[in-house]
């Protein structure tokens, strides 16, 4: 088997990486048979000479590659013909920007894993960047409140080393006692609450979260069934509520009448309730004034969240009563943090944790004749035509108009 890591093209520039020189040089040594080229690239975290360095051949062409790996999705004008690809190909959605580079992967009868894609036998995902948005995230998130009231100016994440390096920086702050919500309790979620946790702040429950005063900053940790409630006033549970989004509401607002930070790392599925509306916004007694949108779905859930920020300019001001975009220090404004792509801003810790999830999950499936099921399940598509499992992607191929994404 000869696996290939490809060169990062789109623009603007990625810096991560699936594999590591130190994860290459770990597959090398486990799977004597394998075959591994890099794909020189002059804008990595790692340097072509740092893989030169373990005995990893670096070259200007991986096309006699059977596998090739990368992290965002490939241009069409260099996809290679008849391979096996994995990247992040931002297309199980229907996204519309990305239709053009799914028909191309099928012309060319491409082979692709997208990573998002990788699942266990329930089909809860394996590997991705989650923990290091969320890290990223709620590390932007106190930015953004130290820049706002003029309390501290941290500088970006993307000039720091590493989490260290940001849990240090972080450490050295005084905090008001603010309060902190934070939605999601999987790897973005979680991700973010490693951030609070080593700042020393401290984790209440609900209930006194919205009921006490504290003399100290404090985060509470929300789960869907604290922010949604059955619209009929019945009993709910965590299994109706997936199958059944459309008979809830949003039970979000009594969180931000106690709250000064908003922490969005939840997964948004289709159909659920819409979690922070601009009524909640506008309401006179909603104390909500940063919001990091780590989740960062534009017109989505978060309604402030009325556009992607970039790690360039991270922050804007938005004005509920008119729900537009104002300048951060507009005296009425929430400032919005909803960068996302925020790993990048941490590509050397991102990328290591990526690919030790790679090795673990995914590649032990190439010689071990996938005994798992792990590539079948994450194949999108196969000689030409959608696999089983993503044939609902036929009529976003045909450019026909869609509803009803599979979760």
């Amino acid at each position: 088997m000869k696996f290939g890591i490809i060169k990062e093209r789109k623009s603007p520039p990625d810096r991560r990486v699936v594999f590591t020189p130190e994860e290459l040089l770990r597959l090398k040594e486990q799977y004597p048979d394998a075959e591994i080229k890099v794909e020189s690239s002059d804008i990595r975290i790692f340097t072509d000479q740092q893989y030169a360095d373990l005995g990893i051949e670096v070259v200007d062409d991986v096309s006699d590659c059977e596998v090739l790996f990368g992290v965002k999705e490939v241009p069409v004008y260099a996809l290679i013909p008849n391979k096996k690809y994995f990247f992040f190909s931002h297309t199980i959605k229907k996204q519309v920007h990305n239709r053009e580079l799914l028909k191309a992967i099928l012309d060319k009868k491409i082979d692709l894993y997208d990573h998002e894609t990788i699942v266990d036998e329930n089909f809860k995902r394996l590997i991705g960047f989650g923990r290091y948005a969320g890290i990223v995230g709620a590390y932007n998130g106190i930015r953004a409140f130290g820049i706002k009231f003029e309390l501290f100016n941290l500088p970006k994440a993307e000039t720091l080393s590493g989490k260290d390096a940001l849990v240090e920086r972080l450490r050295r702050l005084i905090l008001p006692p603010v309060k902190i919500v934070l939605t999601g309790n999987g790897k973005v979620g979680n991700g973010a609450k490693e951030i609070l946790q080593a700042m020393k702040i401290k984790e209440v429950s609900v209930e006194n979260f919205l009921t006490k005063i504290y003399s100290e900053p404090v985060f509470v940790q929300i789960d869907v069934l604290d922010y949604n409630k059955r619209k009929d006033g019945n009993p709910s549970d965590k299994k109706d509520f997936y199958t059944n989004p459309t008979a809830y509401t949003s039970d979000f607002e009594r969180f931000t009448k106690a709250a000064d930070i908003f922490m969005a790392g939840h997964f948004y599925g289709n159909d659920a309730p819409i979690i922070l509306t601009r009524d909640m916004l506008r309401d006179n007694d909603c104390k909500i004034k940063v919001v990091a949108d780590i989740s960062c779905d534009v017109d989505g859930p978060i309604a402030c969240t009325i556009k992607a920020s970039t790690i360039a300019e991270p922050l804007f001001g938005y004005l509920a009563s008119e729900d537009k975009e104002v300048d951060v220090f507009h005296p009425g404004a929430i400032v919005v943090m909803s960068i996302d792509n925020l790993p990048c801003e941490l590509p050397k810790d991102a990328s290591e944790g990526f690919g030790e999830m790679f090795m673990k999950h995914v590649v032990p499936a190439f010689f071990n004749g996938d005994k798992d099921g792990i590539l079948k399940r994450a194949k999108i598509t196969e000689d030409g035509k959608l696999t089983e499992r993503f044939k609902y992607l036929q009529d976003y191929v045909n450019d026909h108009t869609l509803e009803n994404v599979p979760n």
